[in-house]
């Protein structure tokens, strides 16, 4: 039990530690999560400024300061709060006999630098994808994935509104395909975060971006719109289920975009029921 508090005080404090030098510009850029979340933001925000899509839609949306506090609160304080249990739960695992190797199908260490971003970037996309779905199938699940769907108007932070239990959903299915590589993350793969950072604040903003021939590709707001339509195909669990790639959807046939006006309304049915503040959407789902 000693090794089990030992692991959760000394991640907990490596992680805290970690995010207040970020803070301070102690670490490098390229690892600098915290203003580079900034960074990517407020770009975000200036093409939403300059070339809104909703013209109509006002700068300061509805809810944006909710969104605001739901980006930081889901990227950096609870990332600290729960890294102490992550590590407590590898060194259960371990003692089991399973490690990060144990699932290995590709060794990425003897692949060149290119090829280990690529495959590490679109095997992540795919189980992010996979997880997407299951928050929308499974009723427990909706339960929480819900609060990202109390959206009423998109904006670039509403990519962070979500319920704190989905950082938990998300974690294992993220480990899986570490496991898979080998228990190998790529020292570049910060290229992989950020660039997911930028796709999904451009997928929940207020800017018309289609990508062209590439939106088979890459996801893209106009696609990720539908995603968040109150109304749906009645066989539909739901649509355009992508994170970063609009790929899988087109191959699994779960892509649906009959227009792109940007005019749509968003929501699920009745969605008035959600509560509205914070905390009280933080336990909801339990009930």
């Amino acid at each position: 039990m000693y090794d089990y508090i030992i692991a959760f005080f000394s991640s907990f404090k490596g992680m805290l530690n970690w995010t207040l030098k970020s803070v301070l510009f102690e670490v490098p850029w390229y690892q600098n999560y915290f203003w580079g979340l900034l960074f990517i933001s407020l770009f975000v925000w200036g093409l939403e400024i300059v070339f809104p899509w909703r013209k109509q839609q006002r700068i300061f949306r509805k809810d944006f300061g909710l969104d605001a506090f739901y980006m930081f609160f889901n990227f950096f304080l609870f990332a600290i709060a729960i890294q102490g249990v992550y590590s407590m739960l590898e060194l259960f695992f371990e003692n089991l006999g399973i490690t990060l190797t144990s699932l290995t199908i590709i060794n990425l260490k003897s692949l060149p630098f290119g090829v280990q971003i690529l495959i590490f970037f679109v095997l992540l996309d795919f189980l992010q994808w996979l997880t997407h779905i299951l928050l929308h199938k499974i009723p427990f699940l909706w339960q929480f994935h819900q609060v990202h769907h109390s959206v009423k108007e998109m904006g670039f932070a509403a990519h962070f509104r979500y319920h704190w239990m989905e950082n938990i959903l998300y974690k294992p299915f993220k480990t899986l395909g570490v496991m898979l590589l080998g228990g190998f993350e790529p020292d570049q793969a910060y290229i992989v975060h950020f660039f997911a950072i930028l796709i999904g604040h451009l997928n929940h903003a207020n800017v018309k971006i289609s990508w062209g021939p590439l939106k088979y590709l890459l996801n893209n707001p106009i696609m990720h719109l539908y995603h968040h339509a109150y109304t749906l195909p009645k066989e539909k669990i739901g649509v355009n289920f992508g994170i970063s790639l609009s790929l899988w959807d087109y191959l699994f046939k779960t892509h649906f975009i009959p227009e792109n006006s940007g005019t749509i309304e968003l929501g699920f049915p009745n969605d008035e029921h959600l509560p509205k503040g914070f905390l009280k959407q933080s336990v909801h789902g339990f009930k």
